[in-house]
Order: C-alpha cells, then sequence, then structure tokens
C-alpha cells in the first residue's frame, strides 16, 4: 500500500488521479490533500476518500469544513497548508498538480522530507529546476513526472543508458488553433482558445497549449529530468496525440511510447512505478482503426511562444522564472478578456528583454523576480 499526498485534489489533473486511486483502492490511500475554492467537490472528496488532512485555500472555507466534518480530519489553509499535506508524515509520495508557481516551495519542503514526488506542476522545475534537482539529489528523492509526454520519455528510457542518448523528441497536437495563421489569430476569443482538439484539460494549460507555451515549459522541464541540453531536445507537431514523445539513441534507433489521450496513464504510472497496471475503463489503442499518424516540423515564427522558451531555457538563471510570471499573469489576462490572444506572446517578450539574467537565483531572488515579472505585465495591462 502506497500512502498518497496530494496537492490541487479539485483540479483537473488531481480528479483524475483521484479516480486512479479509487479504481486501485487495494494499492494506492489518499492521506492529505490540499484544494482551491471548489468547496463542494471537496466535500465529496471528503466523503469518499476520508483524508487526514485537508488544507482549504481561504480562511472562510476552512472554518466552514472544520465545523461540518468529524474532528478525526485536520483542517488547515493557505500558503502553510500547502506545506503541511506536502511534508504529511504518513504519506510516501507527492503528486503535486497544483497550477502555478505556487507548487514550487511545497515541493522544495516534500523533498527535504524524503517524499518521492509525481510531478504534474510545470513551474517547479520551470523556474527553480537547478534548485529542485540539486535537492532530489542530495535528499535521494525520485522526481517521477506526470506528464504525458515526460512520461512516455522516461518509460522510453527504462533499462537504457542515458550516455546513448543523442535526442528527445517532444510531441505537440498543435492545440485550438493549430491551422490557422498568425493573421487569423488577430479577434479569436476566449472559448475558442478553450477548445482543444485532444485533450480535457484545464483553462490555463488549454491556453498555454493554444499559444505552445505549454511545449515550451516541457521543453525547459525536459531538460532539468533528463539532463540533456536543449540542443538535443526537438519538438514536433503530431496532431492524432498517440505518440506521446520518443527517445533517439546513437546508433539512429527510436523508441516511442503510444497510447490514446488519457491523463490517467501517465499518473497512474508515477504512482505504480516501476508496474503498470490496469487502466479501468481506459480506451485501448487500435492503429488500423486510426489510420494514418501525422507529423509535422514546428514553424517557431508562428508558435512565438515556444520560440521564446528556448531562448529563455538556453540563457537559463533567472530567465525562465520571467517566462513562466509573465506568461501566468498574461494568459490571466486574456481568461478574462482583458487582452487580445496575440498579446499573450508580446507580455512576455517584452518581460524577457527587460530582465536583467540573475545567474545563480536562490528562491529568494527566484520568489522577487517573479513578483516584479507580474507587476510589470500588470502594469502594461
Amino acid at each position: 500500500m502506497k500512502f498518497i499526498s496530494l496537492l490541487g485534489a479539485t483540479g483537473s489533473i488531481g480528479t483524475q488521479t483521484l479516480d486512479v486511486i479509487r479504481n486501485h483502492s487495494d494499492k494506492f490511500r489518499l492521506v492529505a490533500i490540499s484544494v482551491g475554492q471548489n468547496i463542494e467537490l471537496t466535500r465529496k472528496v471528503i466523503s469518499e476518500f476520508k483524508p487526514e488532512l485537508v488544507s482549504v485555500k481561504n480562511q472562510a472555507d476552512y472554518e466552514t469544513l472544520k465545523g461540518e466534518f468529524d474532528s478525526s480530519i485536520k483542517f488547515t489553509f493557505g500558503n502553510e497548508g500547502l506545506v503541511e499535506v506536502a511534508v504529511y508524515d504518513k504519506a510516501d509520495i507527492l503528486v503535486n498538480a497544483v497550477m502555478g508557481s505556487i507548487g514550487l516551495f511545497p515541493t522544495l519542503q516534500a523533498i527535504h522530507a524524503k517524499k518521492t514526488i509525481a510531478l504534474a506542476n510545470k513551474e517547479t522545475l520551470v523556474t527553480a529546476g537547478h534548485l529542485v534537482m540539486s535537492a532530489a539529489k542530495e535528499n535521494g528523492v525520485s522526481i517521477l513526472p506526470v506528464d504525458s509526454e515526460h512520461s512516455a520519455i522516461f518509460q522510453c528510457l527504462q533499462g537504457e543508458n542515458d550516455k546513448e542518448i543523442s535526442r528527445l523528441i517532444i510531441t505537440a497536437s498543435g492545440g485550438s488553433f493549430r491551422d490557422k495563421s498568425r493573421e487569423e489569430l488577430t479577434n479569436v476569443t476566449v472559448d475558442q482558445a478553450l477548445n482543444h482538439p485532444n485533450w480535457s484539460m484545464g483553462a490555463k494549460i488549454t491556453i498555454d497549449s493554444a499559444t505552445m507555451m505549454n511545449k515550451g515549459l516541457e521543453v525547459i522541464e525536459a531538460h532539468w529530468l533528463f539532463n540533456l541540453p536543449f540542443e538535443q531536445i526537438d519538438v514536433l507537431l503530431h496532431r492524432e496525440s498517440i505518440i506521446h514523445s520518443m527517445v533517439e539513441f546513437e546508433d539512429t534507433s527510436v523508441k516511442a511510447q503510444l497510447g490514446t489521450p488519457d491523463m490517467r496513464v501517465a499518473i497512474q504510472y508515477a504512482l505504480s512505478y516501476p508496474k503498470h497496471l490496469a487502466l479501468h475503463d481506459g480506451k485501448r489503442l487500435n492503429l488500423a482503426e486510426i489510420g494514418k499518424l501525422h507529423f509535422q516540423e514546428m514553424d517557431y515564427n508562428r508558435f512565438l511562444c515556444l520560440k521564446l522558451a528556448f531562448q529563455a531555457g538556453k540563457a537559463g538563471g533567472s530567465l525562465p522564472t520571467v517566462l513562466n510570471a509573465a506568461n501566468e499573469a498574461a494568459v490571466s489576462a486574456f481568461l478574462n478578456r482583458k487582452i487580445s490572444f496575440l498579446q499573450i506572446d508580446d507580455l512576455v517578450e517584452k518581460a524577457l528583454e527587460k530582465h536583467e539574467i540573475i545567474k545563480y537565483p536562490d528562491l529568494d531572488a527566484i520568489n522577487l523576480v517573479d513578483q516584479e515579472t507580474r507587476e510589470y505585465i500588470h502594469s502594461l495591462i
């Protein structure tokens, strides 16, 4: 039995993690959760899974839930609550499924508490990959990827010699607007951007997929997870999202991990590693039925955010922190209909151009850069 702590239990990845735990209750038990403001769903999760520790975002919700449930459940709130869940002593694995840079500090604390990390929070490695991977190495902690692309690479590398890797090939669906030129994106709406052709995800990730920033963040993550330079990481447009990513070796052979688009596969593998458990209600891949798979080179001028992510990743230091913070602020503004879709690219680029790189930022410097970048984006808006 593995005991699970889950940050972001009511979000897209969080609810799919709950589904995995539900379907393998003989192997996994949920002992601690953090949630945002979806209190109705939180009540259902508590009633079904009976976690021992629950952290909510706001104090008012904390007071409400504390009065509704048995005293055997401990309730807490805020950023301190996130950390309490992350380091909960009974948990073996922390699943970090929260959105945004708020997931960084709890992850670092969980690493110091020697918890295995199942990581779905991109911002943790994008903003502070050097700190996270160094802490993981010092504490002998495994960072297991939950993103479908990184899980695919991780699975392809089982039993392989890392020194024989030639390159990583990360696949991208292209998002909601993959067939539109930049000129055609001038007046696209929020609702159109949220209509992803292959995956069911949260709003922020869906917008990132449409701008291709999601893939840019994944490239930076892959750099840290697999310890490869950016020159050995490629992105390939693949419409069907059947091949989740590939690894090419020095002998020119290529290994790919395939499957129908279902995030539960990657989540479950992180929890069950190194075993492959049965996926209840999972749709099996039928290549004969699909018939054809399509591939296309990435157009970095069309998908400017991906180009900016490569530039920030190669420059390193504090620049990826700026990339992430500027993007989060810009995407939030777009979702709130304060800016146009193409302004997301423009705002991120302006923030990167303005920033003076700190070569080896510590956690305080990262937090300050993050805050200053968001304030700068807000001032432009």
